[in-house]
């Protein structure tokens, strides 16, 4: 279409927004079979487009495919066969029991039931834009409510695969792709929406919050934050270095569960940089500029952002960097001070910084001095410590031994707290997300 006849970004967003609503209201997203039928759709563009998902994922970001398959398609195809396995469960309504109604007239009853919203925004992020994407969609179309997505204009093929996939699958009356940048987004929030799910930085999810408190729509914020990891004594440092590699440097580190620094001891510490440098090697060899398992950053203001943080602290491995390739090393900084440069903000990128303390009661001091973590981990044989941990913090999830894995279990809430974020999804935290849980009440007239 000539720019100059394309409609304005606030037409377009008003008439897509009302034709989803016409949607909604005739009353058509609600059936079980609908909501059953979209989700048994939307996996079958996710499987028999899994090439053509895992190409645009690696023209964005260098994606590597194992990366691709595991962390986005295969997430999501778990995702939905979790949903559609109980569903039908999941949106029974209950009752009350009759020792509950004392006092009220015989024969009297009361309940709840899961609603539909009505129309819902889904915005996505660019480090994972296939998965955070569609994984709040996936609660949307099983909850019974119409769905406009918003892919991020900084991951533009996974955006395109998604714009020209999604109408060839899925119900063009009840979903619908907008794609652009600022414009497009600012116009689709000035509209009215019956929940709005945004998932990314704190800057963008005030504005969010902002534009939703205009018609007191509710909002999900999934945000990020720096998540700390505590090292205690006498662990085997070999398996946390391998496990933290894996977890930090995934997607580059461009992941919003990652683990953002370590806190131990000193003499945990340097026997704990040995062997990060060691996992790194094995990882990705001696050159993880060459190695098919590294990717990149996500483009140049993100490369300068990241590669400014390499000169705080001792470097331990990595430090290397070339910006027209938007390569950043698998990096370990140690002798980190709390307040230098990569302190300061979450770092999304493959930086680890190491943070000396004296021990637990230092950590936990240093952990609440903070805004809450998305996540919390914590590699220890203590019980105690882990008693503590779980009372004296508070964080969005708490992880012990495996960073990230809680995420893949979808009868586990994922969402942040305070300033990581607002709100929890997956699975059947879905379902109450984009439900008005409904009470019901009904006492005989005569």
């Amino acid at each position: 279409m000539d720019p100059q006849t394309s409609p304005d970004p606030r037409t377009a967003a008003a008439e897509t927004v009302d034709r989803l609503r016409a949607t909604f209201r005739s009353g058509r997203t609600r059936p079980l079979a609908w909501r059953r039928d979209q989700l048994v759709r939307l996996r079958a563009l996710l499987t028999e487009h899994r090439e053509d998902i895992a190409d645009a994922l690696y023209a964005d970001l260098r994606k590597p495919r194992p990366e691709a398959y595991s962390a986005e398609i295969d997430f999501l195809v778990r995702e939905i066969d979790h949903t559609l396995e109980n569903l039908e469960r999941w949106l029974r309504p209950t009752t009350l029991r009759p020792e509950a109604l004392a006092g009220f007239a015989e024969g009297s009853s009361a309940g709840t039931r899961y609603d539909p919203l009505g129309v819902v925004l889904v915005i996505a992020p660019w480090n994972y834009p296939v998965q955070l994407l569609l994984a709040p969609v996936v609660g949307a179309l099983a909850a019974g409510n119409a769905v406009v997505l918003k892919p991020s204009e900084l991951a533009p093929a996974s955006s395109r695969v998604i714009a020209r996939l999604v109408p060839r699958y899925l119900d063009q009356d009840a979903v619908a792709v907008v794609e652009g940048a600022v414009e497009e987004t600012t116009a689709l929030l000035a509209q009215r929406f019956d929940h709005i799910f945004y998932t990314g930085n704190g800057t963008v999810g005030r504005i969010v919050l902002r534009a939703a408190a205009e018609h007191l729509t509710p909002v999900t914020l999934e945000l990020g934050g720096k998540s700390p990891v505590f090292v205690d004594r006498g662990v085997d440092l070999a398996v946390v270095a391998k496990r933290l590699v894996a977890t930090k440097f995934a997607n580059s580190g461009q992941t919003c569960v990652a683990p953002d620094y370590v806190l131990t001891d000193p003499d945990t510490g340097n026997a704990l940089e040995a062997a990060l440098a060691e996992a790194v090697r094995e990882r990705f060899g001696e050159d993880p500029q060459g190695s098919a398992a590294y990717g990149r950053m996500v483009n140049e203001r993100h490369f300068d952002r990241v590669s400014g943080l390499l000169d705080s602290g001792r470097l331990v491995v990595g430090g290397g960097t070339q910006r027209e390739d938007l390569y950043i090393a698998p990096t370990v900084l140690a002798d980190v001070k709390g307040d230098e440069p990569v302190m300061r903000e979450e770092i999304f990128g493959p930086v680890l910084p190491l943070v000396t303390v004296g021990g637990l009661d230092e950590a936990i001091r240093f952990i609440n001095d903070r805004d809450k973590p998305l996540s919390l981990y914590c590699f220890t044989n203590s019980e105690d410590t882990r008693r503590r941990l779980a009372a004296e913090t508070t964080s969005g999830a708490l992880g012990f031994g495996l960073p990230i894995a809680h995420i893949r279990i979808p009868e586990l809430p994922f969402g942040g707290v305070g300033e990581s974020g607002i709100g929890q999804y997956h699975g059947e935290y879905s379902i109450a997300t984009f439900s008005n849980l409904k009470a019901r009440l009904d006492v005989p007239v005569a």
